[in-house]
């Protein structure tokens, strides 16, 4: 189900965007939930006790707590959210851009405007999901790592570290069985050490002590293990050919 959050300050404007939201649900057939909200305090209020929305409709103008202001706050907990604003002047577009905003209207929001724009927010939203993915709670907020840019897991202490091909990691306080559970479904992961998982896909050399992966980053393997892990290898690369 998507889950639509919709925030304005003008009641009549808010009305409209919930009316043509509900028109739009109806006219694609689409599951959704809808959420209106009056200002961004109680928007950002839901979100922080842990509601979360696919998709964010936000008026940029709004006294007190603006939509930026809104976007920012979101962008802390959930980067992979779709941030469409709406706003009176086109005065604002380059500072949407700071928090990723899948696109903007300018107001009248119109039934062509907006279901033009959901459309397209939805393609994307299904494209991701046919995309193998994890979505993990970072100390950053929600995060979607995709399998193909994830090199290795490991834990340290309490925490759970995904190791990004772009050099970023990803810190998770998480227990590593659950990371382990979400991962191995995937033919690609392996469990070389009870602290590590490496997915194969990023192997560059394995000798008896340790996994040297195509970042350069080294995994160690565990004690007695290394004919095992070479086995297990070799027969995921031959299953990719």
């Amino acid at each position: 189900m998507i889950q639509i959050a919709a925030c304005d300050d003008d009641i009549d404007e808010l009305s409209n965007i919930v009316q043509l939201i509900s028109q739009y649900r109806a006219s694609r057939n689409l599951n959704c939930e809808l959420a209106a909200f009056p200002n961004g305090f109680e928007l950002i209020s839901a979100v922080e006790k842990g509601r979360t929305f696919d998709i964010y409709c936000l008026d940029i103008i709004m006294p007190g707590f603006t939509g930026i202001d809104a976007a920012k706050e979101i962008r802390t907990h959930d980067k992979n959210a779709l941030i469409l604003f709406l706003t009176s002047s086109s005065a604002f577009v380059l500072e949407s851009y700071s928090v990723k905003a899948a696109n903007y209207i300018l107001k009248p929001v119109t039934k062509e405007k907006l279901f033009a724009a959901l459309d397209e927010m939805l393609e994307h939203i299904k494209v991701q999901e046919n995309e193998a993915s994890v979505i993990v709670r970072s100390n950053e907020g929600i995060r979607r790592i995709l399998i193909d840019n994830l090199v290795f897991v490991e834990v340290i202490g309490r925490n759970v570290l995904y190791h990004l091909r772009s050099g970023n990691v990803v810190e998770c306080a998480e227990s590593f069985s659950s990371a382990c559970s979400r991962l191995l479904k995937y033919e690609c992961f392996i469990r070389p050490h009870r602290s590590y998982l490496v997915n194969m896909q990023y192997v560059d050399t394995i000798d008896n002590h340790r996994i040297t992966l195509q970042t350069r980053s080294s995994v160690p393997i565990a004690q007695g293990r290394a004919r095992e892990v070479k086995e297990q290898y070799l027969a995921y690369q031959m299953a990719e050919e």
